[in-house]
């Protein structure tokens, strides 16, 4: 797998070490704009790059890039993705995969057609834990609860309340606790659960209309979801399924999942896989590995989820009145 990666921002430096880990990962380009150039030429050479491009048609033409990153602002990732898979790249998009289901739907569409890889990089989907989780579930029997909290504060919020924001809390950029934090919630549930019935978000929106923390309440057949998220306060963090025969959790950050806990019938135990380096390196081991075997039905079990977890959590912006520019 032959990378070229888009960005310079904060998410580049962790996925360029995490990438770095993976033998089966070439790191050929990084494409920067014109006034971050100096950040590209940096992150050149530190992780050993051979080729720093301002211009996107110019990096998309070189023939030794076959797979492009997308670690760019949530606003332009469908701009940037379809152009890439139109010029016959592979793509791994950064969460969140787009700003629209319609989008969404049109870039798997798209990939399908061409015959090209597609993949949203989302750490807790590709990680041993949540397989183990698959594992444990039936053990816990009928599903009656779901509680999950991904709360941060922001090392941007301060700047945000002098005045001074971010694109993270830019409704402008399409950013807010939903799509940067709550979606990690909404991936482990969505994955392992499957897409709930109805969703309801409530919000606690900052000045400028953005949400800056929240809770969205998922209705299943037969149990409800519960998924916080707050950029404005911090707490511990967790998710957990509870069912009559007992629970699982994700002690922590549900973008980290480092260790696991599980009860059934009262008897509690621990799974504690050896971890690496960096959290990213599953989810690129992951796709250098389906690339390699062409496993197609890996990158479309995936992109279900994906496309499912995108009309859900449209669903619950949408019910909000929280409105972006991508919005038709």
């Amino acid at each position: 797998m032959k990378i070229g990666i888009i960005g310079t921002g904060f998410i580049i430096t962790e996925a360029l070490t995490a990438m770095s880990e993976v033998p089966a990962i070439e790191l050929t380009a990084i494409l920067a704009r014109p006034h971050s150039i100096d950040k590209g030429r940096a992150f050149a050479e530190k992780f050993g790059i051979g080729k720093v491009y301002t211009d996107y048609e110019e990096f998309l033409a070189d023939p030794e890039i076959d797979t492009v990153y997308v670690g760019i602002i949530n606003l332009v990732h469908y701009e940037y993705g379809k152009k890439a898979l139109l010029a016959g790249k592979d793509v791994i998009m950064e969460k969140p995969f787009t700003t629209l289901t319609a989008h969404a739907q049109e870039l798997a569409d798209l990939a399908r057609e061409k015959g090209r890889f597609l993949f949203e990089a989302v750490t807790n989907r590709n990680c041993r834990i949540i397989e183990r989780m698959r594992e444990i579930l039936p053990s816990i029997g009928r599903i009656r609860m779901v509680q999950a909290n991904y709360s941060q504060y922001s090392s941007r919020y301060d700047r945000y309340l002098k005045g001074d924001v971010a694109p993270a809390f830019d409704l402008a950029a399409c950013g807010g606790a939903l799509f940067d934090l709550n979606v990690y919630n909404f991936n482990m549930a969505i994955a392992l659960l499957g897409e709930p019935e109805e969703v309801k978000y409530y919000p606690n929106i900052g000045f400028n209309g953005v949400d800056i923390s929240g809770l969205a309440v998922l209705q299943y057949k037969d149990f409800v979801g519960v998924l916080a998220a707050a950029k404005d306060s911090d707490s511990p963090c967790h998710f957990t399924i509870q069912g009559e025969k007992g629970w699982i959790q994700v002690p922590g950050k549900p973008n980290e999942v480092e260790r696991l806990r599980y009860c059934i019938n009262k008897q509690v135990e621990e799974y504690n896989p050896p971890a690496d380096k960096n959290r990213l390196v599953q989810e690129f081991r992951n796709f250098s590995r389906a690339a390699a075997e062409n496993d197609r039905a890996f990158m479309e079990r995936e992109l279900e989820i994906t496309l499912a977890v995108m009309r859900t959590i449209e669903r619950a912006r949408l019910g909000a009145g929280i409105a972006f520019p991508t919005d038709v």
